[in-house]
């Protein structure tokens, strides 16, 4: 089963991410176990169940938390500006987001860091029918795009439009409920799905056969998912978040390894009500694994995050209006729990 660009090939490439995580990542892979009371984390994660939850399910499910003294309580969220929201409020330790939304958060008091970089390339894409005529962004001209208000794409939708010679008013934007996002899609009330391409792409090889075209092809850049807390909790639960990322290191790196089966079998038994389709959850989980590396930050530690990586994504959200210039990019991430 292929899936277009973003699958053709990409078995190799997980099997090149795989080696070196094992490398970079030794230290993360031997945990010993720590005799006393576990250490309680709160985690909101960004959506409804898909492949990028595979290693905080697969380290519930084989006990690596456990092992590294954690009780991790993961719950399900709706959408990444959301779970930013409740893990500034206090409401969760941590949050596991598109982090590129941290930076225009601050324009509202946020004050949220992140700790871990898991997919740092931009992952953000407009996924349109195999047969579609469509192939740049000045294709989707009158076309209607179907969207939810809090996703990460939100905000980039106009400068994306604008690298079309387009508006909002040449295009249609249907905004849904996060859980009816790829239903709309896949039943054919929309021509065009933003959404990030691990997400939405395997979601629709059995009911409408799709490809992707990225926003970073239209020049934004910003990095994709990891890890988020405030600044007050990543000081006292220092030590803990430490092994958090330690034992995601060791889960990432195991499912790269050839385990994907394994990860797709951990999200089943964590999230048993919500009839996931295996097939489905794998190619997520496995396009997820080649948005890993950029130019950047490639060769480093799973959750090490690039400087200019975050300059990139400060300057295209300058472009797109939703940030003022003068920000510091080191404000908004470190690499201090990154061994």
């Amino acid at each position: 089963m292929t899936l277009d660009r973003a699958v053709t090939g990409t078995s190799a490439k997980v099997r090149r991410i795989s080696r070196r995580l094992v490398l970079v990542g030794a230290g993360a892979l031997a945990l010993p176990h720590i005799a006393r009371a576990a250490d309680k984390l709160t985690v909101k994660l960004d959506f409804l169940p898909w492949g990028l939850h595979a290693a905080m399910h697969l380290a519930n499910a084989n006990g690596w938390f456990k092992d590294a003294g954690l009780e991790v309580v993961a719950e399900d969220g709706r959408g990444s500006a959301n779970t930013l929201q409740l893990v500034n409020a206090g409401q969760f330790d941590v949050g596991q987001i598109q982090v590129g939304l941290l930076s225009q958060a601050a324009a509202g008091g946020s004050k949220l860091k992140a700790f871990a970089g898991f997919m740092r390339a931009t992952d953000i894409s407009a996924i349109v029918p195999k047969d579609s005529p469509i192939t740049k962004v000045a294709d989707v001209r009158g076309k209607t795009l179907v969207c939810f208000a809090a996703s990460p794409w939100m905000p980039f939708l106009d400068l994306w439009l604008k690298a079309g010679g387009m508006t909002r008013d040449d295009v249609t934007v249907m905004l849904v409920d996060p859980s009816a996002l790829f239903g709309t899609y896949v039943a054919g009330r929309a021509d065009v799905l933003l959404t990030p391409e691990g997400a939405g792409l395997p979601f629709t090889m059995k009911g409408r056969p799709s490809r992707a075209i990225m926003a970073s092809d239209a020049g934004i850049f910003f990095p994709s998912y990891g890890l988020v807390a405030t600044d007050t909790v990543l000081t006292t639960k220092k030590d803990a978040f430490a092994r958090l990322v330690k034992v995601q290191q060791r889960a990432w790196a195991y499912l790269a390894d050839g385990h994907l089966d394994d990860g797709v079998a951990a999200m089943q038994a964590q999230r048993p009500d919500a009839r996931l389709d295996p097939d489905m959850m794998r190619e997520q989980t496995k396009i997820c694994l080649t948005l890993f590396d950029t130019p950047a930050s490639k060769g480093k530690p799973v959750g090490w995050q690039a400087e200019a990586d975050w300059d990139a994504c400060i300057a295209t959200q300058i472009a797109a209006g939703v940030v003022k210039p003068g920000l510091k990019s080191t404000d908004f991430y470190t690499n201090e729990l990154i061994a």
